[in-house]
C-alpha cells in the first residue's frame, strides 16, 4: 500500500526507509512484538544501484530468519566458488556450506527488498511506500518524539512515536535532521559502473584486479551476471566523465581482456549503472529518539561488495538494543558497529585508492577476509543468547 492511507497517530518505531536495513530492522522489531511503522520513497520492489552481493554474513542473517528459501525460490543462482584474478594469478577459493549458509547468493534489490518488506508486513510491520520524512519532531528538552510524513500527494501527518530510525541510505534526512556527527571519516573513493548481461557464463564471483581499475563479474536472477568496473574517483573525473559507455568497455578490455572478449557474445539488458564515488564514514548513530542503520550510520567504498552484508548484520544489533529499550544498549549497539566494522573499513577505504601492488592487495585481502570471519563469530554467537523480554523504550 502506498501513501498516508490507514497510517496510525502512534507506533513503538517509526523506520525511515525500507530496503535491505530498513525492512530488516522493521521485521526483526515487529517479531519482537513490537508496533511498527516502515516508510519508503520508492516504489515497492524497486530497483536501487547495488553491487548485489551478499557475503557470508548476509547470507547467514537471511537463513537466520528463515529467508534464505525466498531468496532462492526466486531463482537466486547459489555461488560456491569466487575467484580473484591478480594479472596472470588465480586464487580461486571454494564456498564451504558452514553455519546454516550452503552458498553465496547476489539477489537482485528487486528481489531481496521485496522479500524483506513481506516478512515485515508478515510480522506485524505497517509499511508503506511512496511516503518521505519532512522533519523530526521534538520535545522541549530536545528528544525526538514523533515524525512528520509526506507522501507524494503533498499531504502531511505527524507520527508520535518512541524512537525514530534512519535506514534512508548515505544521505540519510534523518541523520542530516538529528546533526549526527561523522566519527570515523574515509579518505579514498571508487568510481564503480556495471550493467546486467545475458547470455554470458559465470560460475561464481570473479574479482579481477589490474593496475589502478578493477572489474567483476557477480551471477543474480533471471540468467543474468552483473559485470561491473572500478576506478578512483579521481581517474573517473579526469578520464571517464562524459564517456561513461566507451570508459566501461575500455577498463574492462584493460583488466579482464578473456571477459571483454566473451561480452562480444554477450547482450548487455538496459542501460548502465553508475556511481561516481564517495568517501565511506561512520557516523554516530544514536541518539535522544533516534537512531542509524546501514548505509545512514556506516558506508564503505562498494569496491569490497560488503555494504548489504553489514546492514543485515547492524540490523539485528539496533533491533535488540532498541527492544532492550535504554541508553547502555544503544552504547553497546554502536560499539559493536565500531568494533567489527573498524578492519573491514579501514581495509575497503585502502583497497579504493588504487594505489596498491598486486602483492599489497593480497595482503588486503587476506585481512579483510580475516576480519569477516569477526562478523560470523558475532553473529552465530546471537544465537546462543537466551532471549530477551520486550520492554518498553525509555
Amino acid at each position: 500500500m502506498n501513501g498516508l492511507d490507514q497510517v496510525g497517530s502512534r507506533y513503538d518505531v517509526v523506520v525511515i526507509g525500507a530496503r535491505a536495513a530498513g525492512a530488516a530492522t522493521a521485521m526483526l522489531l515487529a517479531r519482537r512484538g513490537l508496533n511498527v511503522l516502515a516508510v519508503d520513497r520508492g516504489v515497492y520492489g524497486s530497483d536501487t544501484l547495488s553491487t548485489h552481493a551478499l557475503m557470508r554474513a548476509g547470507v547467514l542473517q537471511l537463513a537466520r530468519w528463515g529467508l534464505l528459501d525466498r531468496i532462492q525460490a526466486a531463482g537466486t543462482p547459489p555461488v560456491t566458488h569466487t575467484a580473484f584474478h591478480y594479472d596472470d594469478e588465480v586464487l580461486d577459493i571454494p564456498i564451504k556450506p558452514r553455519d546454516g549458509v550452503p552458498a553465496l547468493f547476489a539477489p537482485r534489490r528487486t528481489v531481496l527488498d521485496r522479500v524483506l518488506v513481506d516478512a515485515a508486513v508478515e510480522a506485524g510491520a505497517t509499511v508503506r511506500h511512496r511516503v518521505q520524512l519532512a522533519d523530526l519532531v521534538r520535545d522541549e528538552r530536545d528528544r525526538v518524539w514523533g515524525v512528520r510524513l509526506r507522501d507524494e500527494a503533498g499531504a502531511d501527518r505527524i507520527v508520535r512515536c518512541d524512537r525514530v530510525i534512519g535506514a534512508d541510505g548515505m544521505r540519510s534526512t534523518v541523520a542530516a535532521l538529528a546533526g549526527a556527527t561523522i566519527t570515523q571519516p574515509g579518505r579514498h573513493a571508487a568510481a564503480s559502473f556495471y550493467g546486467y548481461w545475458s547470455g554470458l557464463e559465470a560460475d561464481g564471483y570473479h574479482w579481477y584486479w589490474g593496475h589502478g581499475a578493477a572489474a567483476g563479474t557477480i551471477p543474480t536472477n533471471d540468467g543474468q551476471v552483473l559485470v561491473y568496473v572500478g576506478a578512483s574517483a579521481e581517474r573517473f573525473a579526469s578520464e571517464m566523465r562524459g564517456r561513461v559507455p566507451e570508459a566501461y568497455r575500455a577498463l574492462v578490455d584493460e583488466v579482464a581482456p578473456e571477459l571483454a572478449a566473451r561480452l562480444g557474445t554477450a547482450r548487455l539488458v538496459g542501460s548502465l549503472h553508475g556511481f561516481a564515488g564517495q568517501a565511506g564514514f561512520l557516523r554516530r548513530s544514536w541518539g535522544r529518539g533516534w537512531a542509524l542503520v546501514g548505509d545512514a550510520a556506516y558506508f564503505k567504498d562498494p569496491i569490497t561488495a560488503h555494504g548489504i552484508s553489514d546492514a543485515l548484520r547492524d540490523a539485528e544489533f539496533l533491533a535488540r538494543a532498541v527492544v532492550r529499550g535504554n541508553e547502555a544498549a544503544m552504547r553497546e549497539y554502536e560499539a559493536t558497529r565500531d568494533a567489527l566494522s573498524h578492519d573491514l573499513f579501514e581495509i575497503t577505504d585502502r583497497i579504493a585508492a588504487f594505489d596498491w601492488s598486486h602483492d599489497q592487495l593480497k595482503e588486503l585481502h587476506h585481512a579483510f577476509s580475516d576480519a569477516m570471519k569477526g562478523e560470523i563469530a558475532a553473529l552465530v554467537a546471537l544465537d546462543e543468547e537466551e532471549s530477551e523480554p520486550v520492554q518498553r523504550i525509555a
